[in-house]
């Protein structure tokens, strides 16, 4: 597989994602469904949005690498949450993991009316390999 990222500018570097991701030779794509702070038992967390945040990204790990596939190749990452305001104290999380993983992906972020329950944070994904 390889990934061309294409960044017509820098300033994106500071949020952590690129413009766009190109993927060519891959031999399988795994779209995962928005991952949330529900446990194991389906329980939605009604905790604050950095637990939350925290929960939506162990699962999103877990769905990927359970599918055979690695984090550092998730080239799309969609973010919805109730409120921006809540989220961005704690944005860091998502950029360390991020970098932690050496991801390269385009991302979107956007603030909806709701989520499921009490749910604050959603974490949509695309992966390759």
């Amino acid at each position: 597989m390889e990934k061309r990222t294409i960044n017509p500018w820098t300033w994106q570097k500071e949020r952590s994602y690129h413009q766009a991701v190109e993927v060519k030779h891959a031999s399988g794509t795994l779209y995962v469904s928005g991952q949330t702070a529900i446990d194991d038992e389906g329980i939605s967390s009604d905790a604050d949005m950095k637990t939350q945040l925290e929960l939506a990204i162990k699962n999103l790990e877990r769905v990927v690498t359970e599918a055979g596939y690695d984090c550092k190749n998730i080239v799309r990452l969609n973010i919805y949450t109730t409120s921006t305001e809540a989220l961005w104290p704690h944005f860091n999380i998502l950029q360390e993991w991020v970098e932690k993983k050496g991801m390269q992906q385009a991302l979107t972020l956007l603030e909806v009316v709701s989520l499921f329950e009490t749910l604050t944070v959603e974490l949509e994904a695309t992966v390759v390999k």
